[in-house]
């Protein structure tokens, strides 16, 4: 079954990796969501894609400069004004603890942004806030700093880890398996069919990155990948139940 991850929740219609946007992927259907984390100047896990404050909110600079209080009191509504008064960075517990209470379970992949800062102690605080939570089965954990994922894996190998990738690497699935990941999450213009069914045969998920484009979906459901990124989850739904 092909799998439905909203990206950075629906990033298509909603100021992306807002409560607001993780909760409306859900509300469409979404199997699960894709949120991306940074650490704060105090060392808290926040919800955030860049590394700087510029681009989604109304402040500025490098988001490991600024207090996790200080984080979240920032519009990031970005270009969707229309959400303006709700539209905030949230801290990954307040994610994580609307995703344990809620009544569909739905799975959480949770990127660690640190393959261009290098956030000390990131994996295991993130770790910590799962098992808090009791969310160790449906959280899977990516990055494009794979040493991080190595890492996450001995910290608590319960949780799933995949790794990113944007260039073809040669048989991925045994590199993925070599690292002791579950799954792999490649650029989409890097996917072949060929490579998930290789990939299945050696036990490890494959899951796209970012499909938004509506033939591409379909494609990734004729072949049975395991999953998908998209930033219109809505439209992915639809797509998967006209092919059904």
């Amino acid at each position: 079954m092909t799998l439905i991850f909203g990206h950075r929740g629906a990033a298509g219609t909603r100021p992306e990796n807002t409560m607001i946007s993780f909760k409306e992927a859900i509300r469409l259907g979404a199997d699960g969501i894709e949120l991306d984390v940074h650490l704060s100047k105090d060392h808290i896990p926040v919800v955030i894609h860049d590394e700087t404050l510029d681009r989604t909110t109304n402040g500025s600079g490098f988001v490991k400069d600024y207090s996790a209080d200080e984080i979240v009191r920032l519009d990031a509504s970005w270009k969707f004004e229309e959400y303006k008064e709700e539209a905030r960075i949230p801290l990954l517990k307040e994610v994580l603890e609307w995703a344990s209470a809620s009544a569909e379970p739905f799975i959480i992949n949770i990127e660690l942004k640190n393959n261009m800062i290098e956030y000390s102690g990131l994996e295991e605080k993130v770790i910590n806030l799962v098992k808090q939570f009791e969310l160790d089965e449906r959280v899977i954990l990516s990055s494009f700093n794979h040493s991080s994922m190595v890492l996450a894996l001995k910290t608590e190998p319960r949780i799933e880890t995949a790794l990113l990738y944007t260039d073809g690497i040669y048989k991925p699935y045994d590199y993925a398996r070599r690292a002791g990941a579950r799954a792999i999450h490649p650029l989409m213009r890097t996917v072949k069919n060929e490579l998930i069914d290789l990939s299945r045969e050696n036990s490890i998920s494959v899951r796209p990155f970012t499909v938004n484009d509506e033939k591409e979906m379909h494609m990734l459901f004729e072949w049975e990948s395991d999953g998908f990124f998209t930033d219109y989850p809505g439209k992915a739904i639809e797509i998967k139940k006209s092919i059904k």
